[in-house]
């Protein structure tokens, strides 16, 4: 990288986010549990967060995959090789940040637990001011032209 180009930091923050998440949500529901709509949508509930983490499952293996047949890094703190455009990258410029926040969403609806639902978006912003902008600007860099107009065609999280 030169001088003149964005760095990642140090700490890999969206693994780190969603733990984070993750670990709040279930201590905030064991000991301060909030209200849910359970009780008249449950199952519809219940279905539609199955539906998410199969959602889940297929962003990560599909995203995976695509970045592995690339040759790019799977680290959200190094510098790509190549930008990938393919797959599930050509839906969402994140599908792996997606998927966590769908993650969290999709146990929200499954066990109830509301923390779970408040902290996906607490999550995703959080990814979005700590990772994704910093990594927005390191690819504009390295890509310029080809980044900016897939990032015109590509939504960033749907």
């Amino acid at each position: 990288m030169t001088g003149t180009q964005p760095k990642q930091g140090i700490i890999p923050w969206p693994p780190v986010i969603y733990v984070v998440a993750i670990a709040l949500s279930v201590v905030l529901g064991m000991f301060y549990p909030l209200p849910w709509i359970g009780d008249i949508f449950g199952d519809i509930l219940v279905g539609a967060g199955w539906v998410a983490l199969f959602g889940v499952a297929a962003l990560w293996v599909t995203a995976i995959r695509t970045m592995v047949r690339a040759k790019t890094t799977l680290n959200p703190n190094a510098e790509p090789d190549h930008l990938v455009t393919s797959g599930p990258f050509g839906i969402t410029r994140n599908p792996m940040y997606l998927a966590n926040t769908l993650l969290l969403i999709g146990v929200s609806f499954i066990t109830g637990v509301a923390w779970f639902l408040l902290f996906a978006f607490l999550a995703a912003f959080a990814t979005q001011k700590l990772a994704i902008e910093k990594e927005e600007k390191m690819l504009a860099a390295k890509f310029g032209k080809k980044y900016r107009d897939y990032a015109k065609r590509v939504r960033r999280w749907i």
